[in-house]
Formats: C-alpha cells, sequence, structure tokens
C-alpha cells in the first residue's frame, strides 16, 4: 500500500473544515483537526498563497478564496480587495483609533462590506458587519462609491435601486444626484446623521466618513473611518483624518 502524503492530507482537511463552516477561527480549526496551531498556521499560510484560503483582518478568521475549485464563497474582485487592503485597514485603524471597513463593488450600486478591523471593546460599535450591505443613500460607504460613478451609471442604479429600498431610502432619492454631485467635489462621503444602518443588539450610534477606492480610474469599492458618535464629531475627523483616509484609498487601489 501506498504510503499517504500527510501535508497534502492536511491540507484538505483544513479545506473541508473551512468549507463546512464557512469562516473557521484557528482555534476551531485546531479543534476540528486535531492539528497543533503552528502546523495549521504553515498549512493555512500555503494556502493563502494559492488563494484557496482567505483570512479577513477583522477576526482572523479563514474563509474559502476565489481559487478555490468551484468555489462560490466570495467573487473574486472581494477576494483580492481583502488581500491588497489587509495590511493598510489594519494600519488606518492604529494611526487613527478608530474602525475601518472596506466594501467592494457588487454590481447595481451596492456594496458590501468585506473585511473590517471593528472591535467593540475598543471602538463602541457594533462590530460584526462582514457581509453587510450599507445603504447606498445613508450610509458613508454607499454614497461615497456611487458618487464616483458616471452620471449615467448613477441614473442606472437609482433607476435600479427605486423598487428595492426600503421606504426612507426611497424617499430620499430625488434628491440623491445633487448630494453625489457634492460628494465627489469633496471627495469623501459622511454617514446620514442618526442612521443605524442595521438592527442591534450592542454598540453605540456611530459616525462614518468614507472615501472611494478606485482601480486604474474604476471604482472598485469604498474604505472608512467609523466611531461612536457620542466620542468626536464629524469635522473633528475629517479635519484630522481625512488625508490619511484617502491615502489608504489610493495605496489600495494602487495594489489592486
Amino acid at each position: 500500500m501506498l504510503k499517504l502524503n500527510r501535508s497534502i492530507d492536511r491540507g484538505l482537511t483544513v479545506l473541508e473544515v473551512v468549507q463546512s463552516c464557512g469562516s473557521c477561527s484557528l482555534s476551531l480549526l485546531a479543534k476540528e483537526t486535531g492539528l497543533p496551531k503552528p502546523t495549521l498556521l504553515r498549512v493555512c499560510a500555503t494556502l493563502e498563497n494559492r488563494r484557496w484560503l482567505i483570512r479577513q483582518k477583522s477576526d482572523g478568521c479563514y474563509r474559502l478564496g476565489s481559487a478555490f475549485p468551484n468555489s462560490v464563497e466570495m467573487p473574486e474582485q472581494a477576494d483580492r480587495l481583502v488581500a491588497v487592503s489587509k495590511q493598510q485597514i489594519v494600519k488606518l485603524s492604529e494611526l487613527t483609533g478608530m474602525g475601518v471597513d472596506i466594501a467592494v463593488d457588487i454590481g447595481n450600486g451596492r456594496t458590501e462590506i468585506v473585511d473590517s478591523t471593528r472591535t467593540f471593546k475598543q471602538h463602541g460599535v457594533y462590530p460584526e458587519v462582514i457581509g453587510y450591505r450599507p445603504s447606498p443613500v445613508f450610509s458613508a460607504l454607499g454614497l461615497s462609491f456611487l458618487a464616483v460613478l458616471t452620471k449615467g451609471e448613477q441614473a442606472k442604479c437609482i433607476e435600479a435601486l427605486a423598487g428595492k429600498l426600503q421606504r426612507d431610502e426611497r424617499g430620499a432619492l430625488p434628491q440623491l444626484p445633487q448630494l453625489l454631485k457634492a460628494i465627489r467635489q469633496q471627495g469623501y462621503a459622511v454617514r446620514a446623521d442618526g442612521h443605524w444602518g442595521r438592527a442591534v443588539d450592542y454598540g453605540a450610534l456611530p459616525s462614518a466618513i468614507a472615501a472611494p477606492v478606485l482601480a486604474n480610474n474604476k471604482p472598485i469599492g469604498a474604505i472608512n473611518l467609523v466611531w461612536n458618535a457620542d466620542h468626536t464629531n464629524v469635522n473633528a475627523v475629517v479635519d484630522e483624518h481625512l488625508s490619511s483616509l484617502q491615502n489608504a484609498a489610493a495605496t489600495i487601489g494602487k495594489n489592486y
């Protein structure tokens, strides 16, 4: 009987566990596979290098990457954006002391958060946002992305969104083109006052500013700073941190 290749067997076992869990921490991998963490780190690093796995900076959990055969877990554009933005969002979060979200274009004027540095203990806002699709009308991420689309693209997106948004969002659509024009001119978007975005069990009302991420002049997503609205106001954050946010967006776009 031929001897099995132990390294390949371990790699396949890791992939099976991640695929069954959807998102898997190193501790859970160790529990499910029975492998020591140092071994798992080497196996996972190899799989990350092949883009069969991707590790999120927000929680350190592993998910299937875009190169995994027949994987529909994460579109290639999202996978790539997470990979090139990892260091930048952590660096920006450490520099500002605020949470940072990165969102990818998913079509029809919508974005989806694919990674985040938020922690409740440090930032005081709801941290479980990966996979969430921010409002294109009230969120900083959604507005900053829409603002850099061409007028024709904006019109098509607004038309597509009209029948899918909640009533309060639909009511804001007539004023949206003028708002997007102003956002494009100033280079960043602000989360609408009082906008929660989703029902949460804990965390304070957040504020946020966002900048678009462009690769070869094409909008691919957006990045934001998010913080407890009670801690500081938008103007203070803009004055102190806007340039850092815009620089991070530019670097991510360049590396994409």
